[in-house]
């Protein structure tokens, strides 16, 4: 690995650039935009109980919203303060008093009449919380009740048929740790997180194109580049402080590209709250957009590499860096003939681009100096992510686009601390410092100090269907261990979802709110344990984000509506192993936050440093600036591997479309706005190209309904600006047309991109009884307003 470190934050450029504006208008009067100052005015109220340590944990803590890294106002790239509405919006998670007894204790069926946005808001689970079967209410229980009985089911089941998730909100690295210690402690391996319904396939793709599984670049590489091109990527919808980098990119020359079905808005104008010239007037984001089709992207790449290809039979050089290649890239010649055995028109038919338009980005990265490759869950929540990651990594490779400045590759991470949940071990494929196998696994088994179960986890998806095997099935999962998460709402096929959660003998929900997913029944018990938030870890805790700076967030005082009996989670999970295996539980004993990154040290070389982290502002990069610095992959030849990719058969029939999930305003599947403030959107509008709309006689606000074989949704025609033959609908309410049971072979992501038919609802409606879907599917209730 390269050594140059990380310069720290740089400063910007204080003149302003009206070329970049996108209205002399102030504040983008009239446009559809959102309304930054009366959102944040409207969380401040929200937060008026709670004011003095709300402001510490937004001076003082590391943001628990995306995977920037924001540490107090500040960061690695820029000087000055940032702030953003997305980190605002997490704030009350961390502020607001405890759930009124009344409500906690009301009965189950009125609790089921609150959807997760209103459940957040009710407040803070206030102590441990017991529903048993048959009881229609949650009723109070001890730690140590609650606990033992936890314990007690461990011990009676084969760790094969239990399970543990953590999600990302906000979990530090310590907790990840102990998680992944304790379960192999215990001899289960079914541990998951939340990246393997996000980024997983990037992981995976990287480490076998490159070595390794993260971003080998920083957000200081975008600015200056030559191009930043961004695939499936709204970067300031999820990650708003971006858009100051991208500005300042745009002022230093940067051309800024998008690859994405759907012109979103986000990436075409937006109004930066905290950089005052933005907020004023705007910023025009992307210089250019190409709008492939859904699960079009191999396609494209493949007519970049093609045109690449003719014009180096034309002139060796002109498009291919052959000394990088030669040098530090395996696999050109099998890549070369792969690529000249795709045709133009299969090309141009599945990417949904013209030729000419692939040629003319083509030609722009052949004469690039430098690029950086920025991409998320456009690319990543497909069936055939991993091929999709491995052909950006082609690109790459090809134009020696790879460690050093201004060049490289970056998954853009949408939560806190994600990046340290698989480098962590809380994850059934691997361990701190590598991957759950072999030499890895005798040198984890050195510093633990215990015998590792050698049989092989499974992914959070194969484990919820796992529940419902046979009674005597060894891999019967019979209890499930939630840190944070909601499968209800981020899972495909939420109706299995249900079932599967109640099909649970017992539910444990660690968690700082209630959820839908908390109010299901469970055969035996649903335990809810109430956690600490990241501000109240007892010695601070790390968290690493997407350019691999891992920083320290100190403990935060002050908290007036302080959970007297919530526990930081890392010391939950130590209170389980002692009562599962009391004569060895000390094993996996911590006395304190400082021991446990002492030994992250060890288990994960990457992390030698995180030990040295003891106060706000604390912060190291692994890795260095650059991973593969100077071409040198940590691959077993130093060289990155160029990947053979097909271009995938979406199985579209005649007449169907290509549907795709997308957020709105919201973090993960938490709500906070019913209508995105960037297109005008509802959650239950379906995005439909106005030339499709015009064929089936589609208006704007129509009543529509789209369905597969899978299931039904009913919503309005929403006309955008978005390739033909595509739709998009919010996540998750889409969900209900998304199959179980579907992984990408690599990295186990479900899929969430499918082919669906669509037509207006009256004439849905007037036929379905007659001639329609295999299996009968009851209207759905859905209120659209």
């Amino acid at each position: 690995m390269g050594k140059t470190k990380h310069p720290g934050p740089q400063k910007k450029a204080w003149l302003p650039a009206p070329k970049h504006w996108v209205s002399p208008i102030p504040f983008g009067l009239g446009k559809i935009k959102p309304k930054h100052i009366r959102d944040t005015m409207k969380i401040a109220f929200e937060n008026k109980d709670n004011f003095a340590y709300a402001t510490r944990i937004i001076t003082k803590g590391v943001c628990d919203g995306c995977a920037l890294g924001v540490s107090g106002l500040y960061d690695q790239t820029l000087e000055g303060p940032h702030i953003c509405t997305t980190r605002l919006n997490v704030l009350r998670l961390n502020t607001a008093p405890a759930i009124k007894p009344e409500i906690l204790h009301a009965d189950i069926d009125v609790l089921r009449k609150y959807d997760s946005t209103e459940l957040r808001k009710l407040g803070r689970i206030p102590y441990p919380v017991i529903r048993r079967q048959g009881e229609r209410k949650f009723s109070r229980i001890t730690w140590d009740e609650a606990m033992d009985l936890i314990a007690d089911k461990m011990k009676k089941i084969d760790p094969k048929q239990y399970a543990f998730y953590l999600t990302s909100r906000g979990i530090t690295n310590e907790s990840y740790y102990v998680a992944g210690k304790v379960a192999r402690f215990l001899g289960a391996n079914n541990i998951d997180n939340a990246s393997r319904i996000c980024h997983s396939p990037s992981k995976t793709a990287l480490k076998r194109s490159i070595g390794v599984g993260a971003s080998t670049a920083n957000y200081l590489d975008w600015i200056g580049t030559d191009v930043l091109l961004f695939w499936g990527s709204v970067a300031s919808n999820s990650s708003p402080v971006s858009t100051k980098y991208m500005l300042e990119a745009k002022k230093k020359g940067t051309k800024i590209i998008v690859v994405n079905p759907y012109r979103e808005p986000a990436m075409d104008k937006y109004w930066i709250p905290s950089n005052p010239e933005s907020a004023l007037f705007g910023t025009k984001v992307a210089d250019d957009f190409y709008q492939v089709n859904i699960g079009g992207d191999i396609a494209f790449m493949h007519g970049i590499m093609k045109h690449w290809f003719d014009m180096e039979e034309k002139q060796h050089g002109s498009a291919i860096n052959h000394e990088f290649v030669q040098k530090h890239v395996n696999g050109y010649e099998e890549l070369k003939a792969k690529v000249h055995e795709q045709n133009w028109d299969h090309i141009v038919q599945s990417s949904g681009v013209s030729k000419e338009r692939i040629m003319e980005l083509s030609e722009i990265l052949a004469k690039a100096k430098n690029a950086v490759f920025a991409w998320a869950l456009g690319l990543t929540m497909h069936s055939f992510a991993t091929d999709n990651i491995s052909q950006v990594a082609n690109l790459a490779l090809l134009r020696g686009f790879l460690g050093r400045n201004n060049s490289g590759l970056m998954p853009f991470r949408g939560h806190s601390s994600v990046q340290g949940s698989g480098e962590m071990g809380a994850d059934p494929f691997v361990l701190p410092g590598g991957d759950f196998h072999g030499e890895n696994i005798e040198r984890i088994e050195k510093i633990w100090g215990f015998k590792l179960p050698q049989w092989q986890g499974d992914i959070v998806g194969v484990t919820l269907e796992n529940i419902l095997l046979p009674e005597n099935h060894e891999r019967k999962v019979r209890l499930y261990y939630l840190s944070g998460g909601n499968f209800l709402e981020t899972m495909p096929d939420p109706e299995f979802v249900e079932k599967a959660l109640s099909e649970l003998e017992i539910r444990v929900h660690q968690d700082i709110i209630l959820n839908t997913s908390t109010l299901v029944d469970a055969k035996e018990a649903v335990i809810v344990l109430p956690a600490k938030t990241r501000y109240e870890q007892e010695g601070g805790g790390t968290s690493t984000s997407t350019e691999r700076m891992v920083y320290f967030s100190p403990e935060i005082d002050g908290n007036l509506n302080q959970i007297e009996e919530a526990r930081a989670e890392w010391k939950i999970y130590v209170d389980l192993a002692k009562r599962v295996k009391p004569m060895t539980a000390h094993l996996v004993d911590f006395r304190n936050a400082d021991q446990i990154r002492e030994e992250i040290a060890l288990a994960n070389p990457n992390y030698d440093g995180i030990q040295h982290l003891k106060k706000q502002g604390d912060v190291f990069q692994w890795g260095g600036a650059w991973l593969c610095e100077d071409g040198i992959c940590p691959t077993p030849d130093g060289k990155g591997n160029l990947i053979q990719v097909d271009i995938p058969d979406l199985n579209k029939k005649e007449g169907q479309f290509l549907l795709t999930t997308r957020r709105g305003k919201q973090f993960n599947s938490m709500v906070y706005n019913e209508v995105d403030p960037m297109n005008g959107a509802e959650r239950y509008d379906v995005l439909i190209n106005s030339e499709d709309a015009k064929e089936r006689s589609i208006a704007e606000g129509e009543g529509v309904v789209v369905y597969n074989g899978f299931g039904v949704f009913q919503g309005r025609a929403k006309i955008a600006n978005i390739s033909r033959g595509n739709l998009g609908v919010h996540f998750p309410e889409g969900n209900f047309l998304l199959p179980k049971g579907r992984y990408e072979k690599y990295a186990g992501i479900p899929d969430y991109n499918i082919a669906v038919s669509l037509e207006k609802a009256e004439r849905f409606n007037a036929r379905k009884d007659t001639q329609y879907l295999e299996k009968n599917i009851p209207d759905l209730e859905t209120e659209v307003s």
